[in-house]
């Protein structure tokens, strides 16, 4: 069945070995990062793992993909840095192909093919999220295949596409609830063209079925905990988004350098020229992304999912132009320069030093609007080992009766993932914590009347113990600044168990 009157048109060849050139640097720029790095794991990707290692399918806080991509990932390949970084690595590599599969569908050659997958492999934005185990990558992976379809369906209706669609926002509805800012730009492309005649047909109600199936854990697991989500978007309003006006927003964008005003001018053509008249729903999603990310005051990286297909468009557009040379070698230029802010190449000192020299502020602000010396997701990257081992060397000086009945308790997710990550080769028992998703993860079974505590204030555990002593303390003048200097308690005679006081913790970040 064909929902338009296609318009046969033959598409040039893929240029596979140019872009299986380029995707092999890529993946092999990341393999070696990871394999050299001097920096560690992230806080993110320690709580990702420990969700992995807590997995309840269907009642978790977050959207589960990433926790079972977790198990897997740790299953298939280790639970080494570069084993756990191997699969972002993947999919930021498939993004790179699909630039080129975007290019290529929109009429181009292997000039345009190649300038697309350029731009993907010199961006900073697609540099940082394949280097970390967050859904960011695989959410990107995920639009892209969604808006990727909606191109396919604009150009030969085939209805085998609606189902791609369908399949790719489910998966994106398991991995990252953003996924409905695309899904409700795409919607709204489908009224804005041709494409709503498809709607009085079985398929797009088919496509919307398959999204709510493969998405339904994620809707399962609000249901089930009482929408944690909400809260959990009022934190980041709060926190992070309340800085981020719309010239913020806009000017944001500015940081993917070159290739921003590649994207900008295929944004232009899919909504004007032409030539791109069939693509219309194409151009629409991907402004329509923007406008909403614009209204609720998204952060600039929000909206990278979408660049993918506007390289494409723009790529095509300069590929007969004398521009295409200038424009492939401020594209690698740029990247090139900005090399170090996308992957963790120079160590902490070093890396300073480089920001600092080339003037990098807006990178080294952090996610509260101050200025730092590394990028916050370096900083992130530093201490958590060191951390783990002095909490086990508290933990080890504890009489024996008192390590029998002793609970680790931490004071953020960042602390917690990496007790629970490198804690068991040290003999330590599983972390527990009020923050974030740790607090849906429980008490555990102690009562708590011995802990070892990292995290946590003077102040607040006085409000729970009545005995606290000072165990050690511990300093990294690299880290983010909440994690620079801690000291480890421990602390005895409870007032009441962790399990009476568990309900009143909740919400804590």
């Amino acid at each position: 069945m064909v929902l338009l009157i296609p318009e046969r048109r033959h598409l040039k060849p893929f240029a596979t070995g140019l872009v299986a050139a380029l995707a092999a640097v890529k993946l092999g720029l990341h393999v070696w990062v990871n394999a050299t790095t001097p920096y560690g794991f992230h806080r993110d990707e320690l709580l990702y793992l420990a969700m992995g290692r807590h997995l309840q399918l269907w009642r978790m806080d977050f959207p589960p993909g990433i926790a079972l991509l977790a198990e897997a990932s740790r299953a298939v390949l280790g639970d080494s840095l570069p084993a756990i970084r191997f699969t972002p690595a993947l999919a930021g590599t498939a993004l790179l192909v699909a630039a080129a599969l975007f290019a290529r569908e929109l009429g181009g050659g292997r000039w345009a093919q190649g300038l697309a997958a350029l731009a993907v492999l010199a961006s900073p934005l697609f540099l940082r999220s394949a280097n970390l185990f967050q859904p960011v990558v695989f959410d990107q992976v995920a639009w892209t295949a969604a808006l990727l379809a909606v191109a396919r369906i604009s150009r030969n209706g085939d209805p085998r596409w609606w189902i791609a669609l369908g399949a790719a926002l489910g998966l994106g509805l398991l991995l990252k609830f953003s996924i409905a800012f695309i899904g409700i730009a795409i919607l709204v492309a489908i009224l804005a063209t041709p494409l709503r005649r498809s709607l009085l047909t079985f398929w797009p109600w088919l496509a919307l079925a398959i999204a709510l199936l493969l998405g339904s854990p994620s809707i399962v697991g609000q249901i089930e905990l009482g929408f944690p989500v909400l809260g959990q978007m009022a934190d980041l309003r709060e926190g992070q988004l309340e800085r981020v006006t719309p010239a913020a927003f806009v000017l944001g964008q500015l940081l993917w350098g070159p290739g921003t005003v590649l994207a900008a001018a295929g944004a232009a053509a899919l909504l004007g020229a032409r030539r791109f008249r069939r693509y219309r729903a194409l151009g629409w999603s991907c402004a329509g992304a923007f406008v909403i990310l614009l209204l609720l005051q998204g952060k600039p990286y929000y909206l990278g999912p979408v660049y993918t297909a506007l390289f494409g468009a723009g790529a095509v557009l300069l590929e007969r132009s004398r521009l295409r040379w200038v424009a492939a070698a401020l594209i690698l230029a740029f990247g090139a320069t900005l090399l170090p802010l996308g992957v963790p190449v120079l160590p902490p000192v070093r890396m300073a030093e480089y920001a600092q020299a080339i003037g990098a502020t807006a990178a080294l602000r952090t996610n509260t609007g101050e200025i730092e010396r590394l990028p916050q997701d370096y900083a992130d990257m530093l201490g958590w080992e060191e951390q783990v081992t002095a909490v086990a060397g508290v933990y080890r000086r504890l009489p024996a009766g008192d390590r029998r009945r002793a609970v680790i308790i931490a004071g953020n997710y960042g602390e917690a993932g990496a007790l629970d990550f490198f804690g068991p080769r040290h003999g330590l028992p599983g972390a527990v914590s009020p923050a974030g998703s740790y607090w849906f993860f429980g008490p555990g079974d102690l009562p708590g009347e011995v802990a070892v505590t990292i995290g946590a204030t003077r102040e607040d555990l006085s409000a729970f113990y009545d005995s606290l002593q000072t165990a050690t303390r511990i300093t990294n003048a690299w880290a983010v600044e909440e994690e620079r200097d801690l000291t480890v308690y421990v602390v005895r005679k409870p007032r009441r168990t962790l399990q009476e006081v568990w309900p009143e913790l909740a919400g804590q970040n």
